[in-house]
């Protein structure tokens, strides 16, 4: 599989232009005291899903019906942790295909509802994302990768992540941010599967050179932290986590570990106490509604994992879809 170039993410924005928002790139004047550094919140938590995945989802799904028009009836399938799924399902709505998504049984039930609102087959799976992503495979009939041929299974397989479309269609984050603060030093990205940040680190450091990368996984789920010591992807136990859409390991040749290898500038971590203090913290200094997921880089960020005095910082705020009850939970003063 190919990875994708700053031309295909220049392709997906026409692709998105008036069905996505562009969202918001806003100063934080209390972490940029905290840190001695310029801080900007990318807001994809305002994006219309309510996370960064719609652009993704909604650049594969036009891709494909550009390239097949009248393939109307199509099925397309995914695994997702929800945000996803959420996505792909409005896109598949949006396009008149069907949607087949496979998420964990213990998925956020915001996520789930969100799902089945838009019309999508929601199949739950026993187990973590893992489970979820080979019963996917299973059903399309595919290996995983762009897509399954047509006629190969029971549909055409969206990968969250391992998806040249979807890649590319997140990559429009990073165009906005080098459009709306072109000098910026640095980019902290939330890492799962690697879409986002592969795609925002392919068109930044074409656009910006001097600007560096950094992922941030979840102390549960270190994925790229373990692949890149190792040198090779390798399976690891994934843990309970608030951050759920970060949680599950790679398909086998995900394109997007040679994207992180060769593109990342550096991959660090936020633990669970601190995800949950930056969940807190965005409620509180910034009036922001942020998810585990969405709130990793600001994490990271508050513990002083990423650091750059006097330089201009944006984190990326990924997604804000989280249950009431988790929220509860988090924004209860820590013990």
């Amino acid at each position: 599989m190919k990875a994708p170039a700053p031309r295909d993410v220049l392709a997906a924005r026409a692709r998105l232009a008036g069905r996505v928002r562009r969202t918001p790139l806003v100063r934080s004047a209390w972490l940029s005291a905290w840190t001695g550094a310029e801080v900007w919140l990318k807001l994809e938590s305002l994006q219309v899903t309510g996370a960064f995945k719609a652009r993704g989802a909604l650049n594969a799904v036009r891709e494909m019906v550009e390239a097949e028009p009248g393939a109307g009836a199509r099925t397309v399938v995914t695994a997702s942790a929800g945000n996803h799924g959420h996505a792909l399902a409005w896109a598949a709505r949006d396009a008149g295909l069907r949607a087949v998504v496979f998420v964990p049984r213990g998925a956020p039930a915001t996520k789930l509802e969100a799902i089945r609102r838009l019309g999508a087959d929601l199949r739950l799976v026993d187990g973590c994302y893992d489970e979820a992503e080979r019963a996917a495979l299973a059903f399309a009939g595919g290996e995983g990768g762009a897509a399954s041929p047509p006629g190969s299974g029971s549909g055409t397989y969206v990968s969250p992540y391992n998806h040249p479309a979807v890649i590319a269609g997140a990559g429009t984050v990073g165009m906005e941010i080098v459009e709306d603060l072109p000098d910026v030093d640095l980019v902290a990205v939330p890492v799962g599967g690697g879409g986002l940040v592969s795609g925002i680190a392919t068109f930044v450091k074409a656009a910006n050179p001097h600007a560096r990368v950094v992922g941030v996984e979840v102390e549960s789920n270190l994925v790229f932290r373990t692949a890149l010591a190792r040198g090779r992807v390798v399976s690891i136990p994934v843990g309970p986590t608030i951050a759920d859409g970060l949680s599950g390991n790679l398909e086998p040749h995900s394109v997007t570990w040679e994207i992180v290898r060769t593109r990342v500038d550096e991959m660090t971590w936020a633990a669970e106490r601190e995800v949950r203090g930056a969940i807190r913290e965005l409620a509180a200094h910034e009036h922001l509604v942020a998810e585990g997921a969405g709130a990793v880089a600001v994490a990271a960020v508050l513990a002083g994992r990423i650091a750059a005095p006097g330089r201009r910082i944006a984190a990326v705020v990924s997604g804000g879809n989280i249950d009431l009850d988790t929220l509860r939970s988090a924004l209860a003063p820590a013990p």
